[in-house]
């Protein structure tokens, strides 16, 4: 019905500019204005895209537990037996049984770790994203560290770039990263968050393809930028901003540049960076912090529903 909608808008506004062609004719010359306004009332008539708001279908995440991590002020990850509270230059490591702390490490102040932002657990590593925030200009490297000690293992430097990396993940063979730019003082002049993107690189991280975030989750990020991201085992991306306690669930475009945004789901903590809990396949478990009150939250995150 809308293809041939669409069609009959399209010949009816081809008739109308061949109309005011004809009718300038006798003079040798086609009539430009009445074919501006013709051809103006044409794209006017066309169908609009439903406006960018953000919708919400009722899914909301079961809190299932959570502990005081004092340290734990940028992001959370986790593993088959612990869990993991990651600060700017801060790691800690407690076991999910008993929340008692087994590990922990501590950059010192000034030294070349700034901002610790997302980090999971790949095997024995724990991968970080972190950035010199809020120092310009910006600059951003991959720090590994052994999960199991929590000392450093490598590290990649990403040099200057237009954004703050905060978070990388691995996926099909690629990694997948997300450069922040912000509306304050962090950020690049003359930039602001509507420059942070998501890409997809290759093992000697060359970009071959980047989106941009739809605009009413940007809409949701006050003064910072997306602070969270992963792909879940249904295939769609879950991002988190800075300070409403919401993920939003997105997926790769089927056309354009931009992001395509799905749904919210509410959940127990404020933003900031979060981790899948993989060792619990098809349980949709999900480890984040308050910030607000430091500690680290244990959620079930629903099913999106096929048809959205």
């Amino acid at each position: 019905m809308e293809s041939s909608l669409s069609r009959r808008q399209m010949l009816t506004g081809m008739a109308g500019m061949a109309g005011a062609m004809t009718a300038g004719a006798a003079t040798g010359e086609p009539d430009t204005a009445a074919l501006r306004t013709v051809y103006r009332e044409w794209l006017e008539s066309l169908p609009a895209a439903p406006d960018a708001t953000l919708t919400k279908h009722g899914l909301t995440a079961t809190e299932l537990g959570r502990w005081r991590v004092i340290e734990a002020n940028q992001a959370a990850a986790v593993d088959a037996e612990h869990f993991y509270g990651i600060g700017n230059h801060a790691l800690v490591k407690h076991r999910k049984d008993t929340g008692a702390r087994v590990a922990e490490w501590f950059g010192p102040r000034g030294g070349p770790i700034v901002h610790f932002n997302a980090g999971y657990v790949d095997g024995g590593r724990l991968v970080l994203a972190h950035s010199n925030f809020p120092q310009l200009p910006m600059a951003s490297s991959l720090e590994v560290y052994d999960a199991d000690s929590l000392q450093p293992v490598s590290s990649h430097s990403f040099g200057i770039r237009l954004g703050s990396l905060t978070w990388a993940v691995r996926r099909d063979g690629y990694w997948w990263a997300c450069f922040s730019n912000y509306n304050d003082n962090g950020t690049t002049p003359g930039f602001d968050q509507r420059w942070t993107y998501v890409g997809q690189y290759d093992d000697h991280w060359q970009m071959r393809r980047s989106w941009l975030f739809p605009p009413q989750v940007i809409a949701t990020w006050g003064r910072s930028a997306c602070s969270g991201g992963d792909w879940g085992d249904d295939g769609l991306l879950y991002v988190t901003g800075h300070d409403a306690p919401e993920l939003y669930v997105l997926r790769l475009p089927r056309q354009g540049m931009t992001l395509e945004y799905l749904t919210t789901i509410d959940v127990p903590f404020e933003g900031q960076a979060w981790a899948w809990d993989r060792s619990a396949p098809g349980q949709r478990v999900i480890y984040g912090i308050s910030r607000e009150r430091r500690e680290i939250i244990a959620a079930r995150i629903p099913a999106v529903p096929d048809h959205l």
